[in-house]
């Protein structure tokens, strides 16, 4: 935001995050899938989704005013975090500007009316042996500061093999003359708030509509190795054949959920 806009009173406008993150995994016997659901129910329990998003309350200068969440059964967990205005005097200008944020060093803004959600989704294809760990994250805020501060650190604290990212800016605020502003800040892509080893580690597509102030942004992890995504195995326990077929069969659901598509 410009250090000379100045607005009539509280800036009414809202900005929401929502992103898909996917890790995505071979597990070859129905042991080794149930392992794996397991393993990744327990490492991403809503205890520790909890600690995660109160992470993202302090990078985005937020203040905790209710928790909710809730493990699910056989696997699964939710946790939704109401937040509320928590203000600092004198914010640095690299506080409330647009940029990569921190990661995670904290982050003061104006917020009210706001909140923090995340929703863990596992599941497992009896068929092929690919494993599928998606989140569903919300980032809502109101007032000076962009939820995309928190980006870099929630992409960073899971394992990211697709993330999917939406940004957009909805109502209005007004300036002392009265003139109706429906954005605060200059942006081009959810690119510009992405750190520079973020970029440079995965492959992204843009897909924005600029006169609606809304932003999407896919990403798929360049870096392939097979070793990363074998679950209770290793590749020197498997044939050049076999390690082959498996390899093509994460490829193939990695870019359908990047090109949200099925393929031949």
């Amino acid at each position: 935001m410009a250090n000379n806009l100045r607005l009539h009173g509280f800036n009414n406008l809202t900005s929401s995050l929502s992103f898909n993150i996917y890790d995505i995994c071979y597990a070859k016997t129905e042991e080794q899938r149930k392992a794996y659901i397991d393993y990744i129910d327990e490492l991403y329990n809503a205890e520790r989704l909890t600690q995660i998003l109160k992470d993202v309350t302090n990078i985005i200068g937020a203040h905790v005013l209710n928790i909710a969440r809730q493990d699910y059964e056989p696997h699964g967990a939710s946790v939704t975090i109401l937040i509320a205005e928590h203000e600092l005097e004198n914010a640095a200008p690299e506080q409330i500007e647009p940029g990569p944020g921190p990661l995670p060093e904290t982050v003061v803004g104006h917020l009210d009316k706001s909140h923090v959600t995340v929703h863990s989704y596992p599941e497992s294809h009896p068929d092929n042996g690919i494993s599928t760990f998606r989140l569903d994250i919300d980032v809502s805020t109101c007032g000076m500061i962009s939820p995309l501060k928190a980006l870099n650190y929630l992409i960073h604290s899971f394992d990211s093999d697709i993330v999917t990212v939406d940004y957009r800016v909805r109502g209005f605020t007004r300036d002392v003359h009265g003139k109706k502003l429906f954005i605060d800040h200059d942006i081009t892509s959810i690119q510009d708030y992405l750190a520079t080893d973020t970029k440079e580690a995965y492959q992204m597509v843009d897909v924005n509509v600029y006169q609606e102030n809304m932003f999407h942004t896919k990403m798929l992890l360049k870096d392939f190795e097979l070793d990363n995504y074998l679950f209770g195995t290793s590749r020197r326990d498997i044939t050049f054949e076999e390690a082959r077929d498996i390899e093509g069969r994460l490829r193939k659901e990695m870019l359908e959920i990047f090109y949200s598509r099925n393929m031949d």
